[in-house]
Formats: C-alpha cells, structure tokens, sequence
C-alpha cells in the first residue's frame, strides 16, 4: 500500500504535520513517497521515497494534500481520471474539503484496515473554443464569469438548449456541491451536501430584487453567452486559476464532468461537522 504527500508548507504547522504523517503511515506499513523538491525536509526519514507526485498520482492508493482547501483543490487535479483516492489533512483556516484534522493524525492507521468512507465528489467540465478549437477544463469547485472591467455585465443562460434567463450582474457563478461553501456561499448560495449531484447557478451582485440561486440536475448542459453591448468582455475563472476572456455574443458550455474524485472521510459526519464548528455560532 502506497501513500504520496502533497503538503503546502507555507501553511503553519504544515511540515511538522507532513513529518508526523510518514511516521503514522510508516508505523502502520504504509509506502511513503514525497516530492523531491522536499528531500531536504524529509532527509532523515530513510524509509521516504521520493518521486513526482504527478507520477505518484497515478501510482499511489492514497495521495494526502497537507494543508487548507486550497491545498486539497490544486492537489484534486492531479487525480483526475485516476482511481487514487484524496485525504486532506487541514492546517489552514477552514478546511470543509478535509478528510482529518491536524490533531487527528492516529486515525491514518484507518487507511490499512480500510476503516474509511469514500465520498465521490461531481466535477464540472468547461468548453470554449480557443483559436478555432474546443478546449476543456475541469472544476472541482466553480466555474466563475465576471466583467473583465469590474462593470456590471449582461449575459444569458441556456440548459440544454432552452434560455433560462437574461441577467445583469457583477458575474455568475456554475459550482458543484463541494464549491457550494466556497465562492458561491459567499455570494449567497445555499449549502449543499457533497454527495448531492447537482450544478448550482448564483449570480454575483445581481441587478435584481428577486435573484435566487438556481439548481438544475447534473445531466444538464448548460451554456453561456456574453451579451454586453459595450467594448467589455467577461473573464472566465476555472477554480480560480484559469483566466480566459468571453466577448460579447460568445459563449462557454457547462456541463458534469467525466471524472469524479474520491475523497476519503476518516472521522465520520466531516461535512457537517466542519459547516458547524467554523461557520455555525451559537446563539446565546
């Protein structure tokens, strides 16, 4: 059995964490791999192997992103199209896409019993056309378009062919029931659990009285189309990283990706546990 880290040791606690887990795993008779760019941090762990995590992704059982959701959702990447499953360890600040916690590091012993639950977490696959060619993209969390000039922005939305709706807005968020407690829950979203299939729509900063989150079942294709009359253009955001620009009377399709991830849940009811502990205050 074979374990591959992906920690972020800009995190506090991070590196002492990531120690503490190869010796957990170690213990346990769990094959530990690193990147070598770490050698140096983890040089006196001689039963540490080192190798690409892109090559580890593919090879390992497990692979154990050390850090907060940012951490786990650059790392989930790495895994598409793979059966390796993601256990994130939090050391940042809310951690909802964590697995365990950083005081819980005896609960790896887990990983060799098989005394884990997998939640298959719905990704969503973006298309446009970029220099004559469809392009595809994959998200874990959302799918953002906003004003390239921070104006506020037309656009309209088709699901399977049929428009939904014409809005004005700041932008619009596309998210999956993992991203519903990031950007979308900041723009107003409702929670949803991860396990639920679904792809949710919500505006940001909407032109309207009545703007409401929409959710539309995971089977559907859904399209987007610029109709900003002015030389603006709107920018599309993969996970936050991708930047791609959207000029009027163009359009992207969005639709439930081919791939799912599987996060493994150590600690029994983590959602929910997570969305009460950091979010949830009591009322007094």
């Amino acid at each position: 059995m074979k374990a591959a880290l992906y920690p972020n040791f800009q995190k506090r606690n991070a590196l002492k964490c990531a120690r503490e887990t190869c010796d957990v795993l170690n213990t346990a008779g769990i094959e530990v791999c690193v990147s070598d760019k770490f050698r140096n941090d983890f040089a006196d762990k001689a039963f540490v192997h080192f190798e690409d995590i892109r090559q580890s992704a593919k090879t390992a059982d497990f692979v154990i992103a050390i850090g907060g959701d940012g951490t786990i959702l650059r790392c989930s990447k790495l895994l598409i199209g793979t059966d390796t499953k993601l256990l994130g360890i939090n050391t940042g600040t809310l951690g909802f896409m964590a697995g365990l916690e950083a005081d819980q590091l005896d609960r790896l012993e887990l990983l060799k019993t098989g005394d884990y639950e997998i939640s298959d977490r719905m990704t969503l696959d973006v298309v446009f056309t970029e220099n004559g060619k469809k392009v595809t993209y994959t998200a874990l969390n959302e799918v953002s378009a906003r004003s390239g000039s921070f104006r506020i922005c037309d656009f309209e939305v088709y699901s399977d062919g049929y428009l939904v709706g014409k809005y004005r807005a700041d932008g619009v968020l596309f998210s999956t029931p993992s991203g519903s407690t990031a950007y979308a829950l900041s723009a107003g979203g409702p929670v949803i659990e991860p396990d639920l299939e679904c792809i949710e729509m919500t505006q940001i900063c909407p032109h309207s009285l009545f703007s409401r989150a929409t959710l539309f079942s995971s089977c559907r294709k859904l399209c987007l189309t610029s109709s900003t009359r002015r030389e603006e253009y709107m920018v599309i955001s993969v996970d936050g990283e991708l930047h791609i620009k959207l000029k009027t009377d163009e359009s992207i399709e969005i639709c439930r990706g081919k791939h799912n991830i599987r996060f493994i849940n150590l600690i029994g009811n983590s959602f929910h546990e997570s969305l009460c502990r950091k979010l949830c205050k009591p009322i007094k």
